[in-house]
């Protein structure tokens, strides 16, 4: 299940957007979502005090969640609902230094409670975040 790059991936229509802020001193500072509010730090292991949340562990905890939908959708669409009624998706988000010269990610993903290995690479083929990291995202960056 080795990523390979594609052409990249263009929205043809948006369903959703989730919007937030951050501020302060990156990752010493506060994001916000809507309503949601999280305390940001530095890990311990990149020098920091590691006494909030990093935006690494939202990464993984978002793709977890996301992967496990994937799974769940395509397994109900292939009339397969009980081979992944237990999954379990375990994301490991890791953060260092690139080929390219900054930081960059790595991740890993365990698949837990599931034995059909094709509902599991149908599952990271059709989520939104292996999708992202395997065929590119649109990204605008612009002043407000």
């Amino acid at each position: 299940m080795g990523a390979s790059k594609h052409s990249a991936m263009i929205l043809k229509d948006t369903k959703y957007t989730a919007t937030a802020r951050a501020a302060g001193q990156g990752r010493n500072g506060e994001v916000h979502s809507g309503d949601f509010s999280l305390h940001l730090a530095k890990p311990k292991a990149l020098g920091g005090r590691g006494d909030g949340t990093d935006p690494e562990q939202l990464f993984a905890m978002g793709y977890a969640s996301c992967f496990l939908g994937a799974l769940q959708m395509v397994a109900g669409q292939a009339g397969r609902k009980d081979a992944v009624k237990d999954a379990v998706i375990h994301t490991s988000v890791h953060l260092g230094e690139a080929t390219l010269g900054g930081f960059g990610i790595a991740v890993d993903i365990k698949v837990e409670g599931v034995e059909d290995e094709e509902l599991v690479k149908a599952g990271h083929e059709a989520c939104p975040y292996s999708r992202a990291l395997t065929y590119g995202a649109v990204v605008n960056v612009s002043k407000a």
